[in-house]
């Protein structure tokens, strides 16, 4: 397997669909609702066509599921074949707004295990990197998660998620007013993807996410985390399964801790 090559090519996609959202992010946009808060994008769609495209002619016998066309067809589900799992834009509500925390994210499973990992944000230009036993990089230089050991020290990011019935927001934030009491702040970016990146590069120490969109939010995030040195597992500290929408990243030294609060906050 030559993963040097499919981070290679995974870099030269996200670039390339990166030129299209940079220039997209400062134009008007023609914008469809999924659901009731979610969003899609002329943008998002162009995105992932030129994405495929640029795999598909270097691996034709690669699977794929991406955000808008496999799941939007129901067909997301993951094998022990070498897969391609992206995300065009996410961050979509972000590029809407105008709010520059948007990027591509670009992983490949193989044996269903997330191997190759690239998140690029074309806005601020940064350029996240993994390849599994091989290190995580911010635009080529070597990156690794905080070493907070307590959650008084500790910034948390999360997610509200898309739901706005009343018992989904109310569990929502009285899990993150429970929280707040325990950590130094929180912070909502938008962007799953780049929450991932954030523990991996240590400008936050910890993330969940409950609900989120699929395995394309995380497929990328999650070998940068763990080459940085972090952990991804389920917010109730049992191990992660990609197939079920529920994420937490720490680094080692306080997951343990974090863990024991969210179930506290339940």
């Amino acid at each position: 397997m030559d993963y040097n090559g499919f981070l290679a090519t995974a870099v030269e996609a996200a670039k390339k669909a990166g030129e299209v959202i940079r220039k997209g992010f400062y134009e008007t946009k023609n914008v469809e609702h999924k659901g009731q808060v979610d969003l899609v994008t002329e943008t998002d769609k162009a995105c992932e066509d030129l994405i495929f495209n640029h795999l598909k002619k270097q691996y034709p016998n690669h699977k794929f599921i991406g955000e808008e066309t496999t799941a939007a067809n129901g067909a997301t589900e993951l094998t022990d074949d070498p897969t391609w799992i992206v995300d065009p834009l996410d961050g979509t509500t972000n590029f809407v707004h105008g709010f520059p925390f948007v990027c591509v994210s670009i992983g490949l499973t193989i044996g269903k295990v997330p191997t190759v990992g690239v998140v690029y944000n074309p806005i601020m230009d940064e350029l996240f990197t993994g390849i599994r036993g091989k290190g995580a990089f911010l635009n080529g230089n070597p990156i690794k998660v905080s070493s907070k050991y307590e959650l008084v020290n500790c910034l948390l990011a999360t997610e509200t998620g898309t739901k706005r019935d009343k018992a989904t927001v109310d569990a929502t934030t009285n899990r993150i007013n429970s929280l707040l009491y325990k950590v130094r702040s929180v912070r909502m970016s938008g962007s799953c993807a780049l929450n991932l990146c954030g523990i991996a590069c240590g400008r936050l120490d910890l993330f969940y996410e409950t609900g989120y969109g699929g395995p394309w939010d995380v497929a990328a995030g999650i070998v940068i985390v763990e080459e940085a040195g972090g952990r991804v597992f389920d917010p109730s500290g049992k191990d992660f399964d990609i197939s079920i929408t529920r994420i937490a990243s720490s680094n080692p030294l306080i997951k343990d801790s974090f863990t024991e609060a969210f179930q506290q906050s339940e």
